[in-house]
């Protein structure tokens, strides 16, 4: 028997890299990428989770026992990066529900999880991700905790917002996202 929504354990997960496309060669090599820090929500436990590069092996266990893994674009970009540093097969071994590339499928382009969240929710990003790539960069030179803290606390908005654009298509079957006229639109998720 399926499992509610209460019941399930779902994971929400982001990951920044400590290196950029132009950094190793491109997107065909996201596997030499580096993770810098990661972070998850699981409703289980009801609170968020901070993983630095040391624990990326208990990262992959949080991911494999869950019921659910809800990402944006974990499946082609942060599943690869983290690849190198687990065990499991990732994306063979978790069940997933990667945003973006549903919405993609639905839509025939990609969108950005700022231009979902935006729209749907009224709040973006506070950052991006070559501002974690500079934090990362910092803390290399410098040694210094604050930069890594910066990383952490903008991973965890990601999640943050992830979490709460999935539980919006939950709760209402909808989201909206920023068209490319300038308006706002709206499509159906039946995410359950």
């Amino acid at each position: 028997m399926l499992k509610s929504v209460s019941e399930r354990n779902i994971v929400y997960f982001d990951l920044e890299t400590q290196r950029s496309f132009n950094d190793v060669g491109g997107a065909a090599h996201k596997d030499k990428m580096g993770v810098s820090i990661a972070v998850t929500y699981s409703t289980a436990r009801g609170n968020y989770e901070i993983y630095g590069e040391n624990d990326m092996e208990r990262l992959g266990e949080e991911l494999v026992r869950a019921d659910l893994v809800v990402g944006w674009n974990h499946l082609q970009f942060d599943y690869p990066v983290l690849q190198p540093y687990i065990f499991h097969t990732l994306a063979d071994q978790t069940l997933n529900l990667d945003m973006m590339v549903d919405l993609e499928q639905q839509l025939g382009f990609r969108l950005k999880l700022d231009s979902v969240a935006s729209a749907t929710l009224g709040a973006g990003k506070t950052a991006d991700g070559l501002d974690a790539l500079k934090w990362w960069r910092d803390h290399r030179k410098s040694g210094d905790f604050a930069p890594l803290r910066k990383i952490a606390e903008y991973c965890a908005y990601d999640v943050k917002v992830t979490k709460c654009v999935h539980e919006y298509a939950l709760a209402h079957g909808i989201l909206k996202y920023d068209d490319r006229n300038g308006g706002i639109a709206e499509i159906k998720v039946d995410w359950k």
